[in-house]
């Protein structure tokens, strides 16, 4: 592949840390890269090259891109274009087995087509300049005409990176090749901007945490602690399937740290912080906070798998672990001789 580096848009001055990854590193992840892209390459190289000949740009984006330099393969790809709706969806016609519109109005025309016994979903959306009025996070949507300034917008430098298609020209803008080598969660512009732009993107950065094991970089850890009031413009249908999302990893813990730590679950999940019971000099009573997310970690080595007694991920059974002891902080009543009780709390 070959790589690039440009940007019309600066990223934040602070950097993810001072230490930069190795080039033997870099080399493993671009391997990775490479040979994960040439599983996907028959169809997005199929699919860049139609687009091209009807001149048009087509490149893979987002978490296709970032999971191929971690080694996995998605059957779900997105895809920047130049073209617009109406002509990503006369190609796309030609091409797949159906075609649907997710949100014309974003730019996006969704394809599915049956590829070696896999149903292979695609997503193709025009490259995008977002503007936002500080009163809700969806944008006023004018369509862009370069991937550089569409991957600007997107939320974190490890989603902001692209291959160009057919050609298999790997654009990165933001470092975030360099960012995955040090598992950092980093906006490619400052954080105030982008989650002034968009707060879920906060709990995003807890999904991500949980989801690839990833630390988040201290100016945009610092922008969550300073902004997390900002989420209460969101719809809580959202904010509750990012806390699903979050819960239905393999290791849940890294996200809802980060969210109790930063403030923000004071907003989105106020019974988790509430655990956090101090602990006195005489050790009266147990960390209920720690002891609850213990407890969750044990539910999770009891799954089986969706095949298995106890099928898994189970949100049900998560949900009930990390939550079984909320009623203790309403209920804690110190005894006399030292002791502590939390009668009724369940």
């Amino acid at each position: 592949m070959t790589v690039v580096s440009t940007s019309d848009r600066q990223p934040p001055a602070e950097s993810a840390t001072p230490v930069n990854p190795s080039p033997a590193a870099l080399a493993s992840l671009r391997a990775r890269a490479v040979a994960t892209l040439v599983e996907l390459s028959p169809v997005a190289v199929e699919l860049g090259e139609i687009f091209a000949a009807a001149g048009f740009e087509l490149s893979l984006v987002g978490g296709p891109v970032r999971d191929a330099f971690l080694g996995v393969a998605s059957a779900d790809l997105d895809f920047a274009t130049s073209a617009r709706p109406e002509q990503t969806e006369r190609l796309l016609d030609a091409w797949a087995d159906a075609t649907w519109d997710i949100g014309r109005e974003f730019g996006t025309i969704g394809a599915a087509r049956r590829v070696g016994g896999v149903n292979l979903v695609v997503e193709v959306t025009t490259y995008r300049t977002d503007a936002y009025d500080g009163e809700t996070r969806k944008p006023e949507v004018a369509f862009g005409d370069s991937l550089e300034g569409d991957l600007s917008r997107r939320d974190f430098t490890v989603n902001s990176m692209a291959v160009r298609l057919p050609s298999l020209e790997f654009v990165d803008p933001f470092d975030g090749i360099g960012d995955l080598a040090r598992r950092v969660l980093r906006t490619p512009v400052t954080p105030e901007q982008s989650f002034d732009d968009d707060p879920l993107r906060m709990m995003r950065a807890a999904r991500f945490a949980a989801q690839l094991g990833f630390g988040v970089e201290a100016g945009t850890r610092a922008a969550i602690e300073a902004m997390a009031g900002r989420i209460a413009i969101v719809s809580a249908e959202r904010v509750r399937d990012e806390i699903t999302k979050l819960l239905l990893t393999p290791r849940p813990r890294p996200g809802l740290e980060l969210l109790v730590e930063t403030g923000l679950a004071e907003h989105v999940l106020p019974e988790l912080p509430a655990l956090r019971l101090e602990i006195d000099e005489h050790h009266r009573h147990k960390d209920v906070y720690e002891h609850s997310i213990t407890v969750l970690e044990q539910a999770i080595d009891r799954e089986t798998g969706p095949d298995g007694p106890v099928p898994g991920p189970d949100l049900v059974l998560r949900l009930a672990a990390l939550l079984h002891d909320v009623g203790k902080p309403a209920t804690r009543r110190f005894e006399p001789g030292g002791g502590v009780s939390f009668h009724h709390h369940e």
